[in-house]
């Protein structure tokens, strides 16, 4: 079996190994040059996403673990806290895809960088990717692994994506210095925000602030974008404006989801990762998912050659993902939400379903994925 990846991205170089450590021939095309994503975005791993990245034998080491989350209010005071699950991890965007794109160069997979997706032509048992050159690839499967914009989706469900009404604020500073404690994560429910950060062990803090409001159109100015930020941090007793203020580069972007998710397979094309069920980053599990459908994807064919267990595994999983992460952020921004009603439908879908269970269940590599 042959499987022709479009994307390198989390969610692309993810299913390239578990697909090679299944003894599938895999090859990767990407429509950028390589190079990684801004510095100033992080992410979280969750412990879910470890454990699926163990399985195929990855263990990220970039980095720092987050062993804890506190969360406070406006006014500075704390309003509760938790303890995280063994494994939970802080890191750079670019610094996780760095590392996977490497692991998937030293096991010797194909990737091709500077190749745009355009088209796929079915021929009996087999499928060609069209790309901007004119250049063709065959397999027995295509795999859409190319995120919320992808050009795959658009011949399998052309779902649009979804604005949750909040813009999103991130970047990072090595000269703030807000309290804080090794290993935690603190959320800060402010008057007019949403805002997260994190120290790593180096003493660089890592931020994110969702702020509801229209779109961004592109016509703003990152001066403008910092300064109207800080104007709605400053009025609260948090260090959230001094972190902003303490920040060189203050980057921003507009907060989109798949509601309702698409149709998956078309033929002999598949959607995973954000292509599939991008949610908003309200829950944190976007990676996280993107790793289980990886694993799950190559148990699937490992053990039954086909997609239907495939999908059985996984939609309820991230659909349910998707509606929680949609309703926490229309719970912040009702007024500039578009179709709530669609969010409303998905959660009415799966409100009565039964809970996921123990990941390891199911991301086991040594065990028979459930038919």
């Amino acid at each position: 079996m042959r499987v022709v990846i479009i994307g390198s991205g989390i969610a692309g170089t993810a299913a390239a190994l578990a697909l090679d450590k299944a003894g599938i021939e895999v090859s990767v095309h990407e429509a950028h040059p390589c190079s990684g994503a801004d510095i100033g975005a992080f992410l979280t791993v969750a412990a879910n996403g470890m454990w699926a990245l163990r399985q195929i034998d990855v263990v990220p080491e970039v980095g720092f673990p987050l062993t804890s989350l506190r969360l406070t209010g406006s006014d500075g005071a704390e309003l509760g806290s938790s303890a995280f699950d063994d494994g939970y991890r802080c890191v750079r965007r670019a610094e996780l895809c760095d590392l996977l794109r490497s692991e998937v160069h030293r096991r010797g997979l194909p990737v091709e960088y500077g190749a745009r997706f355009v088209a796929a032509e079915h021929d009996g048992d087999q499928v060609a990717a069209r790309f901007a050159d004119g250049r063709a690839v065959a397999g027995d499967l295509l795999i859409g692994a190319d995120g919320l914009n992808s050009a795959v989706r658009a011949l399998i469900d052309p779902v649009p994506k979804r604005y949750v009404g909040q813009q999103v604020f991130y970047g990072y500073s090595d000269s703030a210095e807000p309290p804080h404690e090794p290993g935690r994560i603190d959320m800060v429910r402010g008057s007019g925000s949403a805002f997260g950060y994190a120290v790593s062990p180096q003493g660089r803090t890592f931020w994110f602030s969702r702020l509801p409001a229209p779109p961004l159109d592109g016509t703003e100015g990152p001066d403008a974008m910092r300064d109207r930020l800080l104007a709605v941090l400053r009025p609260d007793a948090t260090p959230t404006a001094d972190i902003v203020a303490a920040t060189d580069d203050v980057l921003a972007t507009n907060a989109h989801d798949l509601v309702p998710t698409p149709r998956w397979r078309k033929g002999r094309m598949l959607l995973i990762g954000d292509a599939a069920h991008a949610a908003s980053p309200a829950t944190g599990q976007g990676a996280s998912m993107a790793f289980e459908d990886a694993v799950v994807l190559a148990k699937a064919l490992r053990d039954h050659g086909s997609l239907d267990a495939y999908e059985r595994q996984r939609r309820r999983r991230v659909e349910r993902n998707t509606v929680r992460s949609a309703q926490q952020s229309t719970a912040l921004t009702p007024d500039h939400a578009e179709r709530p009603d669609e969010v409303e439908r998905l959660g009415q879908r799966h409100a009565e379903a039964p809970p996921d269970g123990d990941p390891a269940e199911w991301l086991d590599w040594n065990t028979e994925l459930p038919v």
